[in-house]
């Protein structure tokens, strides 16, 4: 693994200290780099919420998070003392002005170091929060702040967003985090394109047949019922997660890896996604939303029962999507995710065109196309479908074999997840990770397009049974093509 290079002096404040997010990701994250020493003795973590505690009793809280989400062996009585000698908790409501009096006597001791504002909140509370800091005087030219997904729930409301934060913090200081761009085999993709002869000159539309990209899920909406049942899986997944890995694969090469570069060839690709309407919403796009089922033989409930209730609230969505320029011209994107399917697992899939001509004859067996799968959870790797003969006496038979990268058996230290490398990103002050503003306008541009159409063809769900991969149409959206999903492929 590659030496972990100590950042500068930081104050890192934490906003929704106590939630769902700062318990499960950035506190262990934040942990992990404390055991990697990569933050200097200085450096402070603030977190701050309502909930009226002291600090040594929200220690107390992370330890027990960490309980649960950091394995035993990774827990270590010096590192945590170090932790939580740079821990501190502030009690405050962020929507009241008058409430800033105690974080403020934090960090007017240490100016000039970099200071980050995280939001782990509702987006509705971005912009009463930047206005209370600046309004407190907290706000300088060395802070940045962080925005939770998801930015709005349309266009408009993101803009609204945007402009509250913008009216405060000047852009190239706003970090909107998505955490997809940070995981390794992310990474690496720009690196396998952009880094190898063997694939940069084949991928477009002369040698590509289309693109599969899944995240699949085998949980349900757990206790995030509410926040679901208002967003669908159009909004929580497609307008950040999805649209951000479709644009790294099917990007232009960047001049240089300069935040700007990268960001620049991503909108043009978001610019270039053809709208989808109403006249092609049903041939184009699948809704579906689970009953009850089971998963590895364990009976579970459907989306009403979860929610309490009936919803036309989307648990999957699956869309053909199409990039209107040279490279891709009738090269057909594949996007599919969905809650409470068979197995857990997230793939971009590149699908080779097949050999023109066959010189092997019928009995040595179908040769299949080249398939590139890009494993980006669980068990992180990169897999390259071949052709290759079948050892053995008894005439030239064919069979397809993997080459296979396996993340964890190459590399094989614990290497930093997504959220350990975006936090020291945002430290640094290094956007290159992040999405800029014009990117989250394209994108919710194209996914209104999407929410209009079905609305206009009064689209609902269609009912899938719990550990299946979906309603029939999911499967028909490639069988039309004459294609079809390629499910669990690692």
């Amino acid at each position: 693994m590659a030496d972990t290079l100590p950042v500068n002096p930081f104050d890192f404040v934490v906003f929704g200290g106590t939630g769902d997010l700062a318990l499960r990701k950035l506190m262990p994250a934040l942990y992990y780099r404390e055991r990697d020493r990569q933050m200097t003795d200085c450096s402070r973590i603030i977190a701050v919420s309502r909930t009226d505690q002291s600090t040594e009793q929200y220690h107390a809280q992370i330890a027990h998070a960490l309980e649960q989400y950091i394995p035993e062996a990774d827990r270590d009585a010096e590192v945590w003392k170090r932790f939580t000698g740079r821990l501190s908790y502030v009690t405050l409501d962020a929507t009241k002005p008058d409430g800033f009096g105690e974080l403020s006597r934090y960090l007017t001791e240490a100016d000039g170091r970099a200071r980050v504002f995280y939001l782990a909140t509702s987006p509705s509370l971005f912009g009463a929060i930047c206005r209370n800091l600046d309004a407190a005087g907290l706000v300088n030219g060395s802070c940045r702040v962080v925005l939770e997904k998801p930015i709005g729930t349309d266009r408009a409301s993101a803009n609204r967003i945007n402009d509250e934060v913008g009216a405060v913090f000047p852009e190239d200081r706003i970090f909107r985090i998505d955490h997809y761009l940070g995981k390794e085999s992310v990474q690496n993709l720009m690196v396998l394109r952009f880094g190898n002869a063997l694939f940069e000159p084949l991928w477009n539309s002369s040698w590509v047949d289309h693109v599969q990209i899944t995240v699949a899920e085998s949980i349900g909406v757990e206790g995030r019922a509410d926040y679901y049942d208002r967003s669908g899986a159009l909004r929580d997944m497609v307008q950040n997660h999805f649209l951000q890995l479709l644009c790294l694969v099917a990007m232009e090469p960047p001049a240089s890896l300069h935040e700007d570069m990268i960001r620049n060839e991503k909108i043009k690709v978001l610019r270039a996604l053809l709208p989808i309407t109403a006249a092609d919403v049903k041939a184009k796009t699948v809704r579906g939303q689970y009953r009850s089922g089971a998963i590895n033989g364990k009976p579970v409930p459907g989306y009403p029962e979860e929610l309490g209730g009936q919803s036309n609230a989307e648990t999957l969505v699956a869309i053909k999507a199409e990039v209107e320029n040279w490279r891709w011209a009738g090269v057909p994107f594949y996007l599919r995710t969905g809650k409470r399917m068979p197995t857990r697992c997230s793939e971009i899939i590149i699908q080779f065109k097949a050999v023109p001509h066959s010189v092997f004859g019928k009995g040595a067996g179908e040769l299949q196309a080249n398939r590139l799968v890009i494993r980006l959870q669980p068990d992180e790797g990169v897999k390259l479908s071949i052709m290759t003969k079948v050892p053995g006496p008894g005439g030239l038979r064919l069979r397809s074999v993997p080459l296979n990268l396996s993340y964890a058996e190459t590399f094989k230290d614990r290497y930093p997840d997504a959220y350990e490398r975006l936090l020291m990103d945002v430290v640094r002050g290094n956007p290159s990770l992040f999405m800029r503003r014009d990117e989250v306008d394209a994108a919710w541009a194209w996914i209104d397009s999407i929410l209009a159409a079905w609305d206009e063809a009064d689209m609902k769900p269609e009912p899938y049974s719990a550990g299946s991969w979906g309603p029939i149409n999911s499967a028909l959206l490639l069988a039309r093509d004459n294609r079809r999903w390629h499910d669990a492929e690692f």
